[in-house]
């Protein structure tokens, strides 16, 4: 652009940039936004979408403008099995991811046919250079399916929680899932910077949802620092390789005074089925959804597995047993 006496040179995502934008607003319509689907960070600071118009755009300000990208209150009808967070009550005990899809489509698809309420939505920078770049927003309604924006791919507590007030502006939730992991190639939960996290949030009003270790002790030190819903991993994420030790799992279910989610690892129907069967509220997953040959189909599987595993876990399974006993009795026979 030609530089005039009014032109400011900023850091926009990482980027440098120009522009005669007066107001953070301005700039959002200048970059072909809308003010009212962003969140934006100056200068660290969380600038209020409600003083965008009013918040001055200086020469030298760095600034983060982000949205939802794919990576979600219902009344329960009354008798329904119903489960509750922070005050939220849902039916479906089957969360979904956003990511791996095709495309959007196919992702608004997939939610439908998985009957879930709630959807996990990472947090990205806009693309600056396509405003008119297609949003999840777009295809997933946010009034009508609950936005769980989570804090998928950071490192250290600091970016987590920076990344979930970002959140809160651009969407108003407090309700969130918490995940900092310890490194790149396990994607195992970094425990000592996801309890300081959630200690923060706590206190900042958030309701942390936390991805954890599948350990009963980190399980309760995370509940007494503010979690609202443990989430232990059943295995790595997206490896599909089901929940691995079904023991601690159930220790967890056994000594929580919050919900209990298995978190990553689901990798088919009868691993949903366990996991509720395990006496879990809820089964999170993404990849084994997305990746199947057919997603729409494995979502109305997962569906089913996550209703079959809790009404099996509710009729309380029979007795195991070191020999055979015979299902019809054996007086009478001819």
């Amino acid at each position: 652009m030609i530089k005039t006496a009014t032109t400011k040179t900023i850091t926009l995502n990482g980027e440098t940039h120009c522009s005669d934008a007066a107001t953070i607003a301005a700039l959002v319509r200048e970059l072909g936004l809308a003010p009212e689907k962003v969140a934006v960070e100056q200068n660290g600071q969380i600038a209020p979408r409600s003083m965008l118009g009013k918040t001055p755009l200086a020469d030298g300000d760095v600034l983060e403008i982000v949205h939802f990208v794919g990576g979600g209150d219902h009344a329960g009808t009354s008798g329904a099995d119903c489960w509750s967070v922070a005050g939220h009550t849902f039916t479906s005990r089957l969360i979904v991811g956003t990511g791996k899809y095709k495309d959007f489509e196919q992702n608004a698809a997939a939610v439908a046919a998985s009957g879930a309420e709630i959807v996990t939505v990472a947090v990205r920078r806009v693309n600056v250079t396509d405003p008119k770049a297609p949003m999840l927003t777009d295809f997933i309604d946010p009034r009508e399916i609950t936005y769980l924006p989570n804090t998928a791919g950071c490192f250290t507590g600091e970016d987590a929680v920076r990344t979930l007030r970002l959140a809160r502006e651009a969407g108003g939730w407090n309700l969130v899932k918490l995940e900092v992991l310890g490194e790149a190639r396990t994607l195992y939960p970094d425990m000592r910077e996801t309890l300081s996290a959630c200690e923060t949030l706590a206190k900042e009003g958030f309701d942390p949802m936390v991805y954890c270790v599948d350990d009963p002790i980190a399980a309760k030190q995370l509940e007494e620092a503010g979690a609202v819903a443990i989430m232990p991993l059943g295995a790595p994420i997206g490896s599909g390789l089901g929940i691995q030790n079904q023991v601690t799992i159930r220790l967890i279910v056994e000594g929580a005074n919050v919900p209990v989610l298995v978190d990553a690892g689901v990798g088919t129907a009868s691993d949903a089925a366990v996991g509720m069967e395990l006496g879990c509220d809820g089964i999170l997953m993404n990849t084994a959804i997305a990746e199947a040959k057919d997603p729409i189909r494995m979502a109305r599987a997962m569906k089913l597995a996550v209703e079959a595993g809790r009404e099996a876990y509710l009729a309380e399974r029979m007795g195991r047993r070191k020999y055979a006993d015979p299902s019809s009795p054996l007086a009478g026979l001819i």
